[in-house]
């Protein structure tokens, strides 16, 4: 038996069951861990869930930025963006089936010394708090509240941690942290305009992963959403958006021994556009 790590899909069901192909995958015998971003901007996003689906005894995935946009736009509070490629799951016969499945995925899974998240950790937060605060947000889009929080999820602020936030502030600090962000400011507060790699942020920035003091240092943190900086393996940290939207690569990390497992991906898209 053994546990693989894949970085971001957004849709690219081809390179995907191709990367399944390369690792040998047996869902009787192994299990897949996906990091978010299951849908969007990729060739078969409904292809992608219902693959999913059907192997939901052996996947665990979490809820990325693009997956948490695909629920608001089919709620009807905000349209599609230009490039978004939805429309197949939006006009499917099976649509709210689909739909459901997605907004009861957790937003952080936890096993032993491991835990992923689609974007990242606030330094303050250890992974059992990051457990907690997912759960939080996990109990309200899977319960009749749902709608509330989709209608007023978009928007920056909060940008810093404080555990007196309460009510839509506190869910959108946490969807933020743990979908959207990238960088930090000295002071801790998130910072959404930069996607580039950490070689080229403006002075003052850190990436999440490297801000002093960051008390999920001991927890070896996978992640995804970062295509800029690519593949990333390191103690405490692991990055795996290698940017297959972009025409880089699938990648694969299985947990018992980091093995890396990659395959080649076809570009949508022009280089440099990064998400």
């Amino acid at each position: 038996m053994s546990t693989y790590v894949i970085g971001d899909v957004q849709g690219c069901l081809h390179a995907f069951l191709e990367l399944l192909d390369r690792i040998r995958f047996d869902p009787d015998r192994d299990h897949l861990w996906l990091t978010g971003d299951l849908v969007n901007r990729g060739e078969d996003s409904i292809g992608m869930l219902r693959w999913c689906m059907a192997h939901d005894h052996a996947v665990v995935a979490i809820l990325g930025n693009h997956d948490l946009h695909l629920l608001a736009v089919a709620e009807g509070f905000v349209p599609p963006h230009r490039k978004d490629t939805i429309a197949d799951i939006l006009g499917a016969p099976d649509r709210d089936v689909v739909l459901d499945w997605l907004r009861r995925r957790p937003m952080v899974h936890g096993e032993g010394d491991w835990l992923m998240v689609h974007a990242g950790l606030l330094p303050e937060w250890d992974a059992e708090q990051a457990l907690a605060l997912g759960g939080e947000l996990e109990d309200v889009l899977r319960g009749t509240g749902y709608r509330a929080f989709l209608r007023d999820m978009y928007g920056n602020e909060p940008r810093r941690w404080d555990e007196a936030l309460s009510g839509q502030d506190r869910l959108r600090l946490i969807a933020n942290a743990m979908t959207r962000m990238r960088f930090l400011h000295p002071d801790g507060g998130m910072e959404f305009l930069h996607k580039g790699p950490p070689a080229e942020a403006p002075a003052g920035l850190t990436p999440w992963y490297n801000m002093p003091g960051r008390r999920s240092r001991n927890t070896r943190v996978l992640f995804g959403h970062w295509s800029a900086l690519g593949l990333m393996v390191r103690p405490d940290a692991v990055a795996l958006d290698t940017g297959c939207l972009w025409g880089g690569q699938l990648s694969a990390l299985r947990l018992e021994d980091d093995r890396l497992f990659q395959v080649p991906c076809h570009a949508r898209r022009l280089p440099g556009h990064h998400e």
